[in-house]
């Protein structure tokens, strides 16, 4: 479970660095609803510092609330933007993540995501990630895997607005296979 946590947690990372370019070419100039954050949190960060924050990693904590494990990084203004966009905007229970998830559904259909959405989006795939490892019920385990998978799809479907055929979902092909809960 640790290895494949592990490159579940490479792989939301790798779709963070991929994302940038292509958020970068599908969103310039759109703005961002971050009006009722405040200052700080309106641009998202550069690839490379949301990398090295991620790759510290993350700990959910018995409130369930994420971390970055690494306190020095986490003192940084990065981090500190990166610990209220985990506490502020990321759900912290399936409920919550099933409605954000509900919302990106509803989305599918119009222009590509915000730059502002779409770090939501990859944050809180990444935050899935982190509750099915802790989840300590394969009933639980599998709820997280299948939101998991979700919101993998609503990630593709975005990076593919302008690019893959109209109408045919991409797909997460092999992939899906090492999600299932039940082996």
């Amino acid at each position: 479970m640790a290895v494949t946590l592990q490159f579940l947690a490479c792989l939301v990372v790798a779709i963070c660095l991929l994302s940038v370019v292509s958020t970068t070419q599908h969103h310039a100039g759109q703005p961002m609803d971050s009006t009722s954050v405040g200052g700080g949190l309106q641009e998202p960060e550069a690839p490379e510092v949301m990398f090295e924050l991620l790759w510290a990693g993350l700990e959910l904590d018995v409130m369930g609330q994420l971390h970055i494990q690494d306190e020095e990084l986490a003192s940084t203004h990065p981090g500190r933007r990166l610990r209220l966009l985990l506490q502020h905007h990321v759900p912290s229970d399936l409920e919550g993540t099933e409605q954000r998830l509900q919302q990106l559904q509803d989305l599918r259909k119009g222009p590509p995501l915000s730059t502002w959405d779409f770090e939501h989006l990859l944050l809180t795939t990444l935050s899935c990630i982190y509750r099915l490892h802790a989840a300590s019920e394969a009933e639980e385990r599998g709820h997280w895997a299948q939101v998991f998978t979700l919101l993998a799809q609503e990630t593709l479907w975005d990076l593919c607005k302008g690019f893959c055929p109209q109408d045919q979902p991409p797909s997460l092909g092999p992939w899906a296979s090492i999600l299932d809960p039940f082996p």
